[in-house]
């Protein structure tokens, strides 16, 4: 992919430079007041022509689904996404189960995000494992056939912030990714719209090294399914490079790496030894090296716009440009509505469920120019993108 043609945003170093400088004061002198900047970052709502870059932009992708006002990953939260307006669902976290299939789940423990406890029948499935370095303890998915899975139900992951999606816990089982594929198939037709989705493998060195590859299943279901082509309405992504790299070789689906914190170094460089952080990889040899085998990034949004030592947002980065003059899109995640998600002048009282003013939290993001964003609010974002837009 070249460099990213003009769509509504300058990608030249001077007016980049003026914008982040002028976002940064304004950030830092009104404490999220939202911005009136020059109309060119809003003159063109589209990425371009064809496949992911005729989304509008900013798109607006449903995290895990509407997983703010539903349980995450199930085909509740990605039907409200929907019927929200998002743009894209992410629909799911891929994991693998013991007989080979991909399920949805945020991540392959699942004692957080289902009944799992509750089921005295696999209470001797419960133990301790190294994930990407770090012990932890309970239920994973690679322990579990399909068919035992199916008689396990989701449940809230975070239900201190979200007490209101405790009400919801049982209703949904575990969606598998062929499921989902159906489901986009069923939906596309149902609203006479392509219904897009944006799919994540998941800690994808830790289940090749258990024979559960997830790249190759996932570009079997994929070709099965006719949906492995440039402009095939499904994006892929992973935190680990080398997995990209690996889909890269088997289907043409539009891919995005995901960026952690700064410090931080991949699971698949710390496994082979590469040396690289993630603040190699933001600097433009580290994207023009990603632009060689995907097509954007996927950030957290401390690395757009970073946050000082009380949580409130400083001048933005030069991330957004260096990533488009690579011929990167980039959509950061996540925006949330919750009082702890949001940066410390955008919250509302202390109350870890209540909202705060995600509104003019997005809209400061938007500002930045980049090309979409996760969310679990789906429709807090589609209001702050008709206002960003609409000037």
């Amino acid at each position: 992919m070249g460099t990213q043609e003009s769509n509504g945003q300058d990608l030249g170093q001077g007016r980049g430079a003026a914008r982040r400088a002028l976002l940064g004061a304004a950030v830092l002198g009104a404490g999220g007041a939202v911005l009136g900047l020059p109309g060119a970052a809003r003159a063109d709502a589209r990425h371009g022509s064809g496949g992911y870059r005729s989304l509008p932009k900013p798109t607006v992708i449903g995290h895990r689904g509407a997983s703010g006002y539903r349980p995450e990953h199930t085909f509740g939260a990605y039907q409200l996404a929907l019927d929200m307006g998002a743009d894209i669902v992410e629909a799911g976290d891929l994991v693998p189960t013991k007989d080979g299939h991909l399920v949805c789940r945020h991540e392959p423990e699942i004692g957080g995000t289902t009944d799992v406890a509750t089921h005295p029948e696999f209470a001797d499935r419960k133990t301790t494992k190294t994930l990407d370095g770090i012990a932890v303890t309970g239920w994973f998915t690679e322990d579990f056939t399909l068919a035992e899975l199916k008689t396990l139900r989701a449940v809230e992951r975070i239900p201190a912030n979200r007490p209101h999606n405790t009400l919801y816990n049982g209703r949904w089982e575990i969606p598998t990714f062929e499921e989902v594929l159906r489901w986009q198939d069923a939906q596309t037709k149902k609203r006479g719209k392509q219904v897009w989705i944006y799919p994540e493998l998941k800690h994808p060195t830790y289940f090749r090294k258990l024979g559960l590859g997830l790249e190759e299943r996932v570009a079997t279901l994929l070709r099965k399914h006719g949906r492995d082509k440039k402009n095939s309405p499904v994006i892929l992504q992973s935190f680990e490079p080398t997995s990209i790299q690996r889909l890269n070789k088997l289907v043409g689906n539009p891919l995005v790496v995901l960026l952690s914190a700064a410090n931080t170094r991949p699971w698949d460089f710390v496994e082979t030894g590469d040396p690289r952080t993630v603040t190699d990889l933001v600097k433009p040899a580290g994207l023009k090296w990603i632009a060689s085998y995907a097509q954007g990034i996927g950030p957290t949004l401390d690395l757009v716009i970073p946050k000082d030592a009380s949580g409130n947002l400083t001048t933005p980065t030069t991330l957004v440009d260096d990533a488009h003059d690579a011929g990167l899109i980039l959509h950061p995640y996540t925006m949330r509505n919750e009082n702890p998600f949001l940066p410390t002048s955008f919250r509302k009282g202390t109350d870890p469920d209540a909202y705060g003013d995600a509104f003019g939290a997005f809209k400061v993001y938007f500002e930045t120019g980049i090309d979409g964003v996760f969310s679990d609010n789906p429709d807090t974002a589609l209001l702050a993108r008709e206002d960003f837009v609409n000037g």
